[in-house]
């Protein structure tokens, strides 16, 4: 604690991976000229489960999209927020919502979240929502819609919805 912190909370020595792996990635790094347009107009909202590639499943690159993640790639305030930067500030026209099978999120109730958190780790998480989904398909056409009907947002922004597998790789569209 010679830095005045508690053990854990200013450990570079944990993250050693990660920064050696950027030193081998700035040297090669070539993309520091991109815009912060979206070059392909395009905001994708998914989820940040580390099985997903948005970038190979999309045949997209770095400055082509705006990539936003969260548990469920649910459509949140936040998202929403980031939409309206998107779309006015950042060249977006378009937006894709692309949850995946397999999700944690799906399947299982708030209540229940809350309650495993608590017994495995002892932390009351009541406070938050995390916007879990009982019918992936449902929760996804209710996410178009929240964005569609968002009055900060142009009416005429093209939006759609896939579910990734993550069994094939394939996208599977679901629009209304």
């Amino acid at each position: 604690m010679a830095d005045g912190q508690p053990p854990g909370m200013n450990d570079t020595t944990a993250f050693r991976d990660v920064f050696d792996a950027n030193t081998a990635f700035a040297e090669q790094f070539s993309d520091g000229g991109l815009p912060a347009r979206a070059a392909r107009g395009l905001a994708v909202i998914t989820c940040m489960d580390s099985r997903l590639d948005p970038f190979g499943i999309l045949g997209i690159g770095p400055g082509d999209a705006k990539i936003l993640r969260n548990a469920g790639a649910r459509v949140t305030e936040d998202v929403l927020r980031t939409l309206v930067l998107a779309v006015y500030l950042l060249g977006v026209d378009r937006v894709l919502v692309m949850p995946h099978t397999g999700c944690r999120m799906v399947g299982v109730s708030e209540a229940e979240i809350h309650r495993v958190i608590g017994e495995q780790f002892g932390v009351d998480t009541r406070s938050l929502e995390f916007r879990t989904a009982n019918e992936q398909t449902e929760a996804l056409r209710s996410d178009l819609t929240r964005i569609r009907s968002f009055p900060l947002l142009p009416k005429g922004l093209h939006v759609t919805g896939a579910i990734f597998d993550v069994a094939t790789g394939r996208l599977q569209p679901i629009d209304r």
